[in-house]
């Protein structure tokens, strides 16, 4: 029977979270161990989403009539207070409380809170205000209008379907058990509510439904995880052998552990270092601990019985050798190729999470079509979201469109080049949806007849079809190889971030013009990066990187 120390509570999170860093946050042994600084833009996310709940809490409680009790409990407080308030808001049957803090459910090891509870007529629904995004293009998802909090009133939305955060119901899940423990839950049904990015619906989930793999509910998943964890977490409180050691695992990036983490891996030379997730896991059930071991193996053998989720497993072994090797890149094939045009575009877009895409980033090379060469910026620069994004992507477009044009009048071949275009995708067809209206968007089908045409290279796909990376594959980490470096030390997705914000004065401060600056500055190296990889690809690579069957 599980030992459980008294002294193990829980949050949502934990459910989540790896297991090793559950296990090192409740050793008493690592309470001195320096963690990883705080990432600056961690902290801005942080903030971002307390803005946002308190504009979703504004437009909640301005919409409710009258004779509809609202507790709203600052976050600010101490926690024994947030608790009395909650406690006392419960006591007086308030409709709505928003930042409830729950008593801690020492039997059930238990702790959290929820940005709001809903009372129905048979308990309190939990409802998580979240700043991401919760339903995609679709159908089926259920849903109320925003201001309607009323699981009753929920129906399949014909225009969206529920977007995968299973974060979040494992959260509802969490909130369920501890407003069951105080008797304050619903009785009859296990349901909860999420208000994304969108800020225009509640998606109601039903957390016994068996909507999980395997058909499990929510609750399910939830009972299994907790208990893994609870197992994990009594275990390092009680100075007991560790249930989880480390492994790298995409967590790992912005984990303030990680150091510690990093230092026993390179040290034990785990094979996480190059096969994460899953596969290590398999691996090492198979013998195969460190990466000596995965090296040694041979491409040419049949591996041994595992459920193999990344790449192939020769591919694994070649990767093992190319870290031991220190080596960034090996070449997959007997001949790099990479399509070239008479007239190239290297693209880059600038998005500021899922606000939309302020910056379009061209370098136009190759043969004289008529029109100036170099890089070229299409930007708005007043904050998203704003109409003023369909004017920048329509002038991009059009010009885009131009070069296209020129170049297949004057006989010559297009090509157009981006790194993961996943990115430059999303926001083609993503600004088509949003402002088709504004003269000068096209039609989807011109960009659809675009995207799946051989003009539009994606170089990240290039690189994944003829290399093997042994420390990722990020525009970051490649370009380097070629030659190519950032003018801004400090260059990179996070940090752009907290650039912009800055660049258009978001936070309510005078918009910073050194700021805009660096963002184009960011912005045309990233564009040149993409041309020296590729062009390097072309001209280099083929004797510069060594072949994956000579190592």
């Amino acid at each position: 029977m599980l030992s459980v120390s008294n002294e193990v509570l829980l949050d949502a999170g934990a459910v989540s979270r790896c297991r090793r860093r559950v296990h090192l946050e409740h050793d008493p042994a690592m309470r001195e161990v320096p963690l990883a600084p705080p990432d600056p833009a961690a902290q801005q996310r942080i903030d971002d989403a307390s803005a946002h709940r308190e504009a979703i809490v504004r437009q909640l409680m301005e919409a409710t009539g009258p004779g509809v009790s609202w507790v709203k409990i600052p976050r600010d407080l101490p926690a024994a207070e947030r608790v009395q308030l909650t406690e006392e808001a419960f006591a007086a049957e308030a409709h709505y409380i928003w930042g409830a803090l729950l008593p801690v459910d020492r039997a059930g090891h238990r702790r959290g809170g929820s940005e709001l509870l809903v009372r129905t007529a048979d308990g309190y629904v939990p409802v998580l205000v979240v700043r991401h995004r919760i339903t995609d293009r679709g159908a089926g998802a259920p849903t109320t209008v925003m201001t309607d909090l009323d699981p009753a009133n929920r129906l399949p939305d014909p225009a969206r379907k529920v977007r995968s955060q299973p974060r979040d119901q494992m959260r509802l899940a969490h909130l369920y058990r501890m407003l069951e423990a105080l008797g304050r839950h619903e009785g009859h049904r296990a349901i909860g509510g999420v208000i994304g990015l969108d800020a225009d619906v509640v998606v109601w989930h039903d957390l016994s439904a068996g909507t999980w793999p395997g058909g499990r509910s929510a609750l399910t998943e939830y009972q299994s995880r907790f208990v893994d964890r609870l197992a994990i977490a009594s275990a390092a409180a009680e100075g007991e052998e560790p249930l989880a050691e480390p492994s790298r695992v995409l967590e790992c990036r912005r984990c303030p552990w990680w150091p510690t983490c990093e230092v026993v891996l390179t040290e034990t030379r785990d094979v996480s270092l190059v096969v994460r997730g899953e596969d290590a896991m398999e691996l090492r059930r198979a013998g195969v601990s460190t990466v000596d071991k995965l090296a040694a193996l041979d491409p040419a053998d049949e591996p041994p019985p595992m459920n193999w989720t990344g790449g192939t497993f020769a591919d694994a072994i070649i990767l093992a050798r190319a870290w031991l090797a220190d080596l960034t890149m090996v070449r997959k094939v007997d001949r790099i190729e990479v399509p070239r045009g008479d007239v190239e575009v290297d693209v880059d877009m600038e998005s500021f999470g899922d606000s939309g895409a302020y910056l379009w980033g061209s370098l136009l090379t190759g043969a004289d079509i008529g029109m100036e060469q170099g890089y070229r910026a299409f930007a708005t620069w007043e904050p998203l979201p704003t109409a003023d994004e369909a004017r920048s992507f329509a002038e991009f477009w059009a010009w885009f469109k131009e070069v296209r044009e020129r170049t297949l009048a004057a006989g010559l071949t297009f090509r157009a080049y981006c790194y993961n275009a996943l990115a430059e995708n999303r926001w083609l067809f993503g600004s088509v949806d949003r402002f088709g209206e504004y003269p000068g968007v096209p039609a989807k089908a011109e960009i659809a007849s675009f995207v799946d045409s051989e003009e539009w290279i994606d170089l990240f796909r290039s690189v994944t079809d003829q290399f093997l990376c042994s420390h990722g594959k990020g525009l970051k980490v490649i370009a380097p190889v070629a030659g190519f470096a950032w003018r801004d030390p400090e260059a990179g997705g996070e940090a752009s971030m907290s650039w912009y914000r800055d660049a258009v004065g978001m936070d309510g401060g005078v918009p910073d013009d050194l700021q805009r600056e660096r963002l184009l500055r960011y912005n045309e190296d990233d564009v040149l990066a993409t041309h020296a990889l590729r062009k390097w690809m072309t001209d280099h690579a083929q004797t510069a990187v060594p072949y994956m069957n000579d190592l």
